[in-house]
C-alpha cells in the first residue's frame, strides 16, 4: 500500500510544558526503572493544570513522586495519565460522524461525514447524501481539520493543582516503569594449561519503555527485589514539599545497598528507546581455576560434564560481587584465534562463594549407568543394586566426580569405594581413570517407604 500522507489542520493550546534537563536512572534484573528527573515547571497560582511531558510509555502513574525546590508550597489534586497517541487508527476512530476530507492520487477531492475506515476502504456521506466509497490504496492525502479531544502526540501526565505561588519553581519527579533490564554478561579467556581464566564482565542493558533518557547518571541494581502483585493502575502520585538532595558526584564504585549491591557509572551515558546497550562493569581479572570433570547419571547417564570452578575470592584474583548472568569461555589456539568453549549462567554470587561454571561435555570421557537389580524387600522396603562405569579414552588421567541424586529415605547397604553427602539427597565420589583406562564402581542403596 502507498504510504498516505495526512494533513492535521492544528490548533493546539499547549501550557505550562515540563521537559527534563537532569535525570539519573536505576535499572533492575527485573524488567523495572526508576527514573528521577529535575525538571524546571511553570505554575500559576490557584487551581490550574500542567501537562508533564516526555515520560515513557510504560511509566507507572500511580508511582509519581514530586518534590519541590524552595519554600513555595503546591498540591497535586488530580493526576491523569494519558496515552491515546495520534495515529491514523485513532483519527479515524475519532472522527467517525464528522466531516473530513480525502484527496485521491488523481487530484480528485471528496467532503463528507466519515462513516467508516476499515477493509481497505473509507466510506463518506457526502453533503448530497450519496455514499462514496475510497479505496485506500488510491488516496494521497486526508485532511482532518483539526486534532479531536483526548489525542496528544506523545504520553502525558496531567495535573491538577493548587500553588501558593506563581512563576517558574525547580523540582524533582520520580516514578517506576517498566520495559527496562539489565542483565551481567561475562567473557572469561583460559590459559594454555586451563588453571587461570582472565574474566571480564558487561553490563547488559535493554530499554522498552518508550522513551529515550539522554546524558544520564545510570545505576543499576544487582539482586532480586520484592514485587507486589500488580492491581489496577490509578490513585494520585505522592507530593512532598521539600528540598532537592544535592547529587552524588562520587565516581565508579560498586557498594552494598540495602541487601543488593549497587553500580554507577562515572559518568553520563544515553540509553536509547528500543536500545541494546553493553557498559563495562570491571576490567578484566585474573582468577585461579581449577577444570573437573562431573558425571550426573540423574541428568545425562551417558555424558560426563567439563566444568570449571572457582571460588570468587580476592585470594583467587576475583573477590567481587558478580551478578546473575551470562558467562562464555573461550581459549585461544596456537595461531592466537580464540574458539568458544561453552557458556553457561551463574546466579547473584557474593564474594568468596564457591562458583562452578558448566563449559560443555566431555568427548573422550563416557560412562555407562546400570540397575543391576531391583527387589522389593517388604511393603515399605526396596532395594537397587546400581553400577556405574566410566571410560577414559583420553592419553593422560582422569579424575571424575560423581554426583548421585538420592531419594526419600535411603541407606547405602554396600559400597565398593568412599562417598561423603553432599546433602540430604545426594552422595558425591572421585574416581581417578587411568589413561586410556575404565573404572566400574557399585553400590546397594535401600529405601524406606513410609
Amino acid at each position: 500500500m502507498k504510504i498516505l500522507q495526512y494533513v492535521l489542520v492544528l490548533t493546539i493550546m499547549i501550557s505550562s510544558l515540563a521537559y527534563a534537563d537532569d535525570i539519573a536512572v536505576t535499572i533492575y534484573n527485573s524488567n523495572i526503572g526508576v527514573v528521577s528527573e529535575n525538571r524546571q515547571l511553570n505554575f500559576k497560582k490557584g487551581t490550574n493544570q500542567i501537562e508533564i511531558q516526555d515520560v515513557p510509555a510504560l511509566i507507572d502513574p500511580a508511582s509519581v513522586r514530586f518534590e519541590l525546590a524552595g519554600n513555595n508550597k503546591i498540591a497535586i489534586l488530580e493526576q491523569n495519565y494519558a496515552f491515546d497517541l495520534v495515529s491514523p487508527d485513532q483519527m479515524y476512530l475519532k472522527y467517525i460522524d464528522k466531516e473530513i476530507e480525502l484527496v485521491t492520487e488523481e487530484g480528485n477531492v471528496f467532503k463528507g461525514i466519515l462513516l467508516t475506515a476499515g477493509g481497505g476502504a473509507i466510506t463518506l456521506q457526502e453533503d448530497s447524501g450519496r455514499i462514496k466509497i475510497v479505496q485506500l490504496s488510491k488516496i494521497s492525502e486526508v485532511n482532518f481539520p483539526v486534532l479531536p479531544d483526548g489525542l496528544i502526540t506523545k504520553p502525558t501526565l496531567f495535573w491538577k493543582y493548587s500553588s501558593d505561588f506563581e512563576g517558574n519553581a525547580d523540582g524533582n519527579i520520580s516514578y517506576q516503569t517498566s520495559g527496562m533490564n539489565w542483565t551481567a554478561e561475562y567473557v572469561g579467556l583460559l590459559n594454555e594449561d586451563d588453571t587461570k581464566l582472565s574474566l571480564n564482565g558487561w553490563a547488559s542493558i535493554n530499554n522498552q519503555s518508550g522513551k529515550t533518557y539522554d546524558n544520564a547518571t545510570l545505576k543499576l541494581i544487582a539482586g532480586d527485589i520484592h514485587r507486589a502483585q500488580p492491581e489496577i493502575r490509578g490513585g494520585r502520585g505522592y507530593v512532598k514539599t521539600m528540598s532537592l538532595a544535592e547529587a552524588d558526584q562520587a565516581g565508579f564504585e560498586e557498594k552494598s545497598f540495602f541487601e543488593y549491591h549497587m553500580y554507577t557509572l562515572p559518568r553520563k551515558a544515553t540509553v536509547a528507546n528500543k536500545e541494546n546497550k553493553q557498559i563495562s562493569l570491571f576490567e578484566p581479572s585474573t582468577a585461579t581455576v581449577e577444570k573437573v570433570f562431573l558425571y550426573r547419571p540423574d541428568s545425562n547417564p551417558e555424558k560426563v560434564d567439563v566444568a570449571l570452578k572457582f571460588v570468587n575470592s580476592e585470594k583467587t584474583g576475583l573477590g567481587m560481587p558478580l551478578p546473575a548472568g551470562r558467562v562464555r569461555l573461550f581459549k585461544a589456539d596456537t595461531d592466537g584465534s580464540k574458539i568458544l568453549l561453552g557458556e553457561d549462567r551463574i546466579k547473584h554470587t557474593p564474594k568468596d562463594e564457591k562458583v562452578t561454571v558448566q563449559v560443555g561435555t566431555a568427548f573422550d570421557i563416557t560412562a555407562e549407568y546400570k540397575m543391576l537389580s531391583q527387589n522389593r524387600v517388604s511393603n515399605k522396603v526396596e532395594e537397587q543394586q546400581i553400577e556405574i562405569t566410566l571410560n577414559n579414552r583420553k592419553d593422560s588421567p582422569v579424575t571424575v566426580e560423581i554426583e548421585k541424586k538420592l531419594y526419600g529415605y535411603w541407606e547405602i547397604t554396600q559400597a565398593d569405594f568412599e562417598y561423603e553427602k553432599k546433602d540430604a539427597q545426594t552422595i558425591i565420589c572421585k574416581q581417578k581413570i587411568e589413561k586410556s583406562g575404565s573404572k566400574t564402581i557399585t553400590f546397594t542403596v535401600r529405601y524406606t517407604f513410609r
